[in-house]
């Protein structure tokens, strides 16, 4: 389904992704985990093409995608991003587009679809996230939680094979991000292809079936959730992972995985 070979990234001087290598299956849900400034949200930026590597391969569905000394043209570009939907940290939504609006503007602008049959789509899809009833709200009226909430559906309105998220709760409070966690639980469940950068450990191990744990631009450890957050091999994981239980002394490493399995 997905699979990046060998992506290696680079900002000026600084190497920020160092030959990583990281798949996901069809139906599958990966978590890209670690401290700040590991590579995880630029990791998930490669995916869509966002940003472009310098070297290594994606495989996204039947598209191929080479890099190194000749970046790929607009085509291809356009290509994988047709297959994958983004839900950045700090939502992005159209301040002038009611959250219908929001929704729509894809369907209406890039994919041509027909004035109702993109409003009744819209609609489906708030309902989806639990938010039929803000359909004429603006963004500006609705919680941070409902904001987020209305960017994956607006992300999902294309039916993309895969939806990336980068920080998807980093933005809110433990109380709304709690609604976005369970939006993503229930869309994992219906077979969902998604790839999610995070820092919060809990929606890893509450919405993730796969782990992978970036340090400094490399990959450092990966497997099954359950497995990576009972008995992390990896010394900086097991001291990364050893934040959670510090930060919520009341759930314990083992209690949150069960969930996740």
């Amino acid at each position: 389904m997905i699979r990046l070979t060998h992506i290696d990234k680079r900002f000026g001087r600084s190497e920020v992704l160092r030959r990583v290598s990281v798949s996901a299956r069809e139906g599958s849900v990966t978590a890209l985990i670690g401290p700040s400034g590991a590579g995880k949200s630029t990791l998930l930026r490669c995916v869509n093409l966002l940003e472009i590597p310098d070297a290594g391969e994606l495989v996204l569905g039947e598209e191929v995608v080479h890099f190194g000394s000749h970046p790929p043209g607009r085509e291809a570009i356009r290509r994988v991003r047709r297959q994958t939907g983004m839900v950045f940290q700090n939502f992005q939504l159209f301040p002038h587009r009611t959250a219908l609006g929001n929704v729509m503007e894809g369907l209406l602008v890039v994919q041509r679809w027909p004035q109702e049959k993109a409003r009744a789509h819209a609609f489906e899809l708030l309902d989806k996230v639990g938010l039929a009833d803000k359909a004429r709200s603006w963004p500006a009226q609705l919680s941070g939680g409902q904001q987020q909430r209305v960017a994956i559906a607006r992300a999902l309105a294309s039916a993309p094979r895969v939806l990336l998220c980068d920080e998807p709760t980093s933005a809110l409070d433990p109380e709304l991000a709690l609604e976005v966690v369970e939006v993503l639980t229930d869309l994992a469940r219906d077979g969902t292809t998604m790839i999610i950068a995070t820092h919060d450990l809990r929606l890893a191990a509450q919405v993730a079936g796969e782990v992978v744990v970036l340090e400094a631009g490399e990959v450092i450890e990966s497997g099954p959730a359950t497995a990576l957050f009972n008995n992390p091999r990896h010394e900086r994981t097991q001291r990364f992972i050893a934040t959670l239980g510090h930060a919520h002394p009341s759930a314990g490493i083992g209690t949150i995985s069960q969930r996740a399995s």
